[in-house]
């Protein structure tokens, strides 16, 4: 990995005739006044008796965060139906935004020089954003990865592009967000020979990363592979703490492995990282996945799960999952979960949601999303409240006794339909588009 050729995309050169004000402040890049240029600060606050719940604070630049917490994801700098004070409203205190789409649209560096990601989308709380990693891997045949980074079409024009850990850095650093990512390999889970090359990747790019790294504003989180393999797990871990990162994630799980193998996995992997850094399980939202992973030390969670649910009128209730489109809805008067709080189960009936799908009314997928994400949050709020108490395994146990889960082959066979939907007239993917 040394004398890396570098393969990146130049500035536009009004960006550099022009630069906005908060690039030549300090770092290049800045979109924030110094003043509120601090690092971020984590603790734990208790620990579950039973359990290895904990209950903590994430203070950030823009704001506290309660873990145990849940980021709904807003991909292309908005969570699909809902606006920043719709956000505020639900309590959600962190939202999740994808480098790699906002990199291609509508560009790192026209969202910088509109102030920053922050600016940008009116939302003035913690944000985190992704490497773009997994979406460049969910591209397939059309990216090509080597020791120096990965290049690949795009899925809007299939013009090429190259990312490399120290572009990937600048441009986090553009966008602005409190919680970055380090480039990683997402590898398939049960492909042994690749999971051990993609680790020796992800493990390179992770120190160059480190090395890139400019922002003292924003917390930069290592990122551990290694697919279902114990010893990758523990070597990744081990690797990712001697760089010592301000926060780690654990990545490459929840994309094809069973729920058994994911919570094994968990159970390697967490007590190898530090007590007193913040853990952040990837892409994980289902619920039960969320109760086990607590339970096994997890503090930040985030998943396109309530709000793609939602567009496609399925509701989270405690008793699981409806599908608001069936006939047995037609004349119900009832909530869609009785002493739920939010906007849309206080104003409205089964009915009327039904209604609005069925006649492919906007209104359906933004009463719907409030919904969910309401779902969510008061998922975590509970959650943290139980480990407050030293009750959490018996909220767990609790929860999951009146909440079917979904057979593992059912979900593969609808990850299965998602991933052909996402192909293209060309045969191009969408990029893991939430």
């Amino acid at each position: 990995m040394k004398n890396r050729k570098l393969w990146t995309r130049p500035l536009s050169p009004d960006f550099k005739a022009h630069p906005p004000w908060f690039a030549v402040h300090g770092v290049s890049g800045y979109n924030r006044p110094m003043a509120l240029t601090m690092p971020m600060a984590f603790s734990v606050l208790r620990t579950d008796r039973d359990s290895q719940a904990r209950l903590g604070r994430l203070i950030t630049p823009h704001g506290e965060i309660a873990t145990p917490a849940f980021a709904p994801v807003g991909t292309q700098a908005t969570v699909k139906a809902l606006d920043p004070r719709d956000l505020r409203e639900l309590g959600v205190e962190l939202i999740l935004a994808n480098t790699y789409h906002l990199y291609l649209r509508p560009g790192a560096e026209v969202i910088a020089e509109m102030g920053g990601l922050h600016r940008f989308m009116g939302w003035e709380g913690p944000i985190l954003t992704d490497s773009g990693g997994f979406q460049v891997f969910s591209l397939a045949a059309n990216r090509t990865v080597t020791d120096e980074g990965v290049a690949f079409r795009s899925h809007l024009d299939g013009s090429l592009h190259v990312f490399t850990p120290e572009k990937v850095m600048r441009i986090q650093e553009l966008l602005g967000a409190d919680l970055i990512m380090c480039l990683d390999e997402c590898a398939e889970p049960h492909d042994r020979a690749y999971n051990e090359q993609a680790l020796a990747r992800t493990h390179a790019w992770a120190e160059a990363c480190r090395n890139a790294h400019r922002r003292p504003d924003q917390a930069l989180f290592g990122i551990v592979q290694g697919g279902i393999f114990p010893d990758l797990r523990q070597q990744s871990a081990e690797f990712l703490v001697g760089l010592d990162f301000p926060g780690y994630a654990i990545g490459g799980l929840s994309v094809g492995e069973t729920k058994e193998e994911m919570q094994a996995m968990l159970g390697i992997t967490v007590p190898l990282l530090p007590a007193n850094k913040p853990r952040y399980l990837m892409g994980v939202g289902a619920p039960e996945d969320i109760l086990e992973s607590v339970a096994r030390g997890i503090d930040l969670f985030d998943c396109v799960l309530p709000t793609r649910l939602a567009r496609n009128a399925a509701l989270l209730t405690r008793q699981g999952r409806i599908n608001i489109r069936n006939a047995r809805f037609e004349r119900d008067p009832a909530p869609v979960e009785e002493g739920c709080r939010c906007y849309c189960c206080r104003h409205f009936s089964r009915a009327y949601l039904r209604h609005l799908f069925k006649a492919e009314e906007l209104l359906a997928y933004r009463l719907a999303t409030i919904h969910n994400v309401h779902f969510m949050i008061a998922l975590m709020q509970d959650i943290r409240e139980a480990i407050a108490q030293d009750r959490f395994l018996s909220f767990k146990e609790q929860f999951l006794a009146r909440y079917p889960i979904i057979p593992h082959e059912v979900r593969a066979a609808n990850r299965e339909k998602r991933g052909a939907r996402r192909a293209t007239p060309s045969g191009m993917s969408r990029a893991g588009r939430s």
